[in-house]
């Protein structure tokens, strides 16, 4: 149990007119906690016996929780455990990258039904859009009818303010100023039954290890993501914290000795070094794992990236009092190992008289976190209680 699940403890109500709220409370504690017996989840949210068995009931009826098998233990009557039931509710996770866009489908539980994903010099809302178009047609072609009436919706990860960073990806600037006219998600409504949500698409990947991660986390901490541009985000009281723009956390426009965190850490970085010396950058853009790179290569991205992330750790953790900073990525696992162990070294090189020095702790979902970040955004909105 992570720190940020005891919040949900003693948040129901018995009053009338909020059983919605408390069917997302008996959700989210599922969620977090796994299976549990009606007893227990009455105790956990504070509603009476007969309350909690009501929500329940509403619950298991519309094929959101199902019973499990009947555990016996020494006295009293054997006790039935309640989970999430994983074909309860489909989601569409869209992720539009700087190098690549992908289109998953999930269950309830953020299993994966399918994948699909095309690669690009640069995105173009067009390609885009038709992207989205014949993937979600070829998911669901592949589904029975009851299963397409049970998706619930569609998140979408996206950069925010993609139009401005057309030099930094190498896109001609007049092809990527349409973006900043173009509602992608107003014209994704057109297509589908179901709502569009929208999100900044590291702050996405933060949310996704809140929901579907497995790192032991504390309440508040830094989330730092190495995409083709470096990005974050920020949580407080194990909730993600957006900002009043919705761009908390944007690490990328840090200021490094003149310079921005976007062009001295990110992969784009190492993109750039990989097409110098051998002329492709297919190894980072095609692959998460497993990559083949020259070791000066590597050591010369890692040599800039990794005091850069931890100066702005620094500057993070002098303004709010964060006890630990997850690192992932779009790489991989033995890349972000080696961060997490750079950045920790760097750590100490650091003048943090006065502070108290976080733990760097490595995320769990890597290249998966910005789709399932997009998955996040309607199950949270629709069956989660948000803080």
């Amino acid at each position: 149990m992570t720190d940020q699940a005891s919040k949900f403890d003693i948040e129901g109500t018995n009053q009338t007119g909020v059983r919605e709220r408390n069917e997302r409370l008996v959700l989210s504690i599922l969620r977090r906690e796994g299976p549990l017996p009606k007893a227990e989840i009455a105790r956990r949210t504070g509603l009476s016996a007969q309350t909690a068995s009501v929500i329940m009931r509403a619950l298991e009826s519309d094929g959101l929780i199902a019973k499990g098998e009947k555990v016996r233990g020494r006295v009293g009557q054997p006790s039935v455990p309640m989970s999430l039931a994983p074909d309860g509710v489909y989601f569409f996770g869209l992720s539009v990258g700087r190098r690549s866009v992908e289109l998953i489908l999930t269950n309830f539980v953020g299993e994966e039904i399918a994948h699909r994903r095309k690669s690009y010099a640069y995105p173009l809302p067009a390609d885009v859009l038709n992207f989205v178009e014949i993937a979600s047609a070829e998911i669901t072609r592949d589904l029975e009818p009851e299963e397409v009436d049970r998706i619930s919706g569609m998140g979408m990860a996206i950069p925010y303010f993609l139009w401005d960073w057309a030099d930094t990806i190498g896109a001609d600037p007049d092809k990527m100023r349409p973006w900043k006219n173009f509602d992608l998600g107003r014209q994704l409504s057109k297509l589908f039954p179901f709502p569009i949500y929208q999100g900044n698409d590291a702050s996405c990947a933060c949310g996704a290890e809140l929901v579907f991660g497995t790192a032991e986390i504390p309440a508040d901490f830094l989330y730092v993501y190495f995409g083709h541009f470096i990005g974050g985000g920020v949580v407080m009281n194990g909730s993600l914290y957006k900002g009043s723009s919705g761009n908390a956390g944007a690490i990328g426009p840090f200021p490094i000795r003149g310079r921005q965190m976007v062009d001295v850490a990110s992969l784009n970085g190492l993109e750039r070094r990989l097409i110098e010396s051998t002329g492709s950058a297919a190894e980072i853009v095609e692959k998460t794992e497993n990559w083949n790179l020259d070791a000066k290569i590597l050591e010369d991205w890692l040599a800039e990236a990794v005091p850069a992330v931890t100066r702005m750790i620094t500057g993070a953790i002098s303004i709010i009092d964060f006890p630990a900073v997850l690192i992932d990525g779009n790489l991989p696992t033995d890349l972000r190992e080696v961060l997490v162990d750079r950045i920790t070294m760097e750590l100490k090189n650091e003048n943090l008289a006065g502070l108290v020095v976080p733990q760097i702790i490595e995320g769990s979902l890597g290249p998966k976190a910005r789709p399932m970040g997009a998955v996040s955004l309607p199950l949270a909105k629709r069956y989660m209680l948000e803080a």
